[in-house]
């Protein structure tokens, strides 16, 4: 099935979320390293953004910057990735740099792209997340709609599989 493209621009009440560009790099390094498994180079950031967009742009999906309206440095992203889901029902994710936490702002920014998403055709959409990730997890239910489907594990724990319909 085809799906409409996402729009290259997502406007909410805080952010203007476009997708990431050169720019991001640094910010980007340091929201990875972030995630504690150590210190991730410019190189290393860039490396992994563009084979994200590899693995997404031709499928008119991929991750939003979460780009404050006021200027200022961004805070995170969210968006549509296949991660351990398809094209088809892609994956909500998002990442906050640890200084903007609790502040509801993944779940604005969230919220725009589930729009977006189903706006494209889409009829479901994946959420999945770590058991002990409590921060996301209240994100969800934050969101509404989703409901854990299935559950695995893997050498960290197990992985809830939120799954949100477009009629939820």
């Amino acid at each position: 099935m085809a799906f409409t493209p996402m729009p290259a621009r997502l406007d909410t009440e805080r952010f203007v979320l476009t997708p990431e560009e050169p720019s991001d790099v640094p910010w980007l390094a340091e929201l990875f390293a972030a995630r504690g498994a150590g210190a991730v180079t410019p190189d290393q950031a860039w490396q992994r953004m563009v084979a994200a967009h590899e693995r997404t742009r031709p499928h008119g999906i991929g991750v939003y910057v979460l780009r404050p309206r006021d200027g200022t440095a961004p805070v995170g992203y969210v968006g549509l990735v296949v991660g351990r889901c398809t094209v088809e029902e892609p994956e909500l994710a998002y990442e906050l740099l640890p200084a903007a936490h609790g502040r509801g702002s993944a779940t604005e920014a969230a919220r725009a792209i589930l729009d977006a998403a189903f706006a494209t055709g889409r009829d479901r959409i994946w959420a999945t997340l770590r058991e002990s990730n409590a921060a996301s997890l209240r994100v969800l239910a934050k969101l509404g709609g989703f409901a854990v489907r299935r559950v695995t594990a893997d050498e960290r724990g197990r992985v809830l599989w939120h799954v949100r319909e477009q009629d939820a």
